[in-house]
């Protein structure tokens, strides 16, 4: 999905197809517990939250609806590089009625806006070498105010043969058949991940891994009150 001038249909196809994973998976479950507490606690405005690298925007709209059911204040928005993947998330959350929004970002060549309580980022990771990686986490502690959260694949032979199976059997999606086994393979085990955290000077993340195949990275900005 990463492929420069990758048609928009295909694209739109893998999306949907990612979406489909990501609902099976419980993306959105492995992020929503430290949301919620952390949005019990959070007092004034409701908490903020921004996806970063959100494609077809699921995630987001799985948690305002979340937040909802809850009855606790979360503002949801998320960000991409690819203008196909924002209009595809900004159709699916008005067709969902979310009131979530999305705009155009490229975290790496753009400034993250602030105001933001919490950095989440999904599936989005694996996709760099470790530099890229550091410098990727380091850009999102820079600007979160409060919690980044980062969930992402745990590679391990029997994560690539489950990606290799599920992404053929959940879609019908070439670009998402190639991807998956893929992005498993280049994923980083959870030991890894923390070790990208300590380079980018997130003090205090902790890593623990999640059903099936994940692990959820997490910094939050109060460990670092805490001697």
């Amino acid at each position: 999905m990463d492929q420069p001038g990758l048609d928009a249909g295909a694209h739109a196809h893998a999306l949907a197809g990612l979406r489909r994973i990501n609902r099976l998976s419980g993306s959105a479950g492995i992020l929503w517990p430290e949301l919620a507490a952390l949005a019990r606690r959070h007092t004034g405005q409701p908490l903020r939250v921004l996806d970063v690298a959100t494609g077809g925007g699921d995630i987001p709209i799985r948690l305002w609806r979340r937040a909802r059911r809850a009855g606790l204040a979360l503002r949801v928005d998320g960000c991409d590089k690819s203008s196909t993947a924002v209009a595809h998330a900004q159709a699916e959350a008005a067709a969902a009625g979310a009131d979530v929004s999305f705009f155009a970002l490229d975290v790496f060549a753009q400034t993250i806006p602030p105001g933001y309580d919490v950095l989440t980022c999904s599936l989005f990771l694996h996709h760099f070498d470790r530099d890229l990686a550091v410098e990727l986490l380091r850009r999102l502690a820079a600007a979160a105010g409060r919690m980044v959260l980062v969930n992402d694949l745990n590679r391990s032979s029997t994560a690539w043969l489950l990606a290799y199976l599920g992404t053929r059997l959940l879609t019908r999606s070439p670009v998402v058949h190639i991807d998956g086994p893929l992005s498993v393979a280049a994923a980083f085990t959870p030991g890894e991940a923390l070790a990208l955290a300590h380079d980018a000077g997130m003090a205090g993340a902790t890593v623990t891994r999640r059903w099936p195949f994940r692990y959820l990275l997490k910094w939050d900005k109060a460990s670092l009150l805490i001697p």
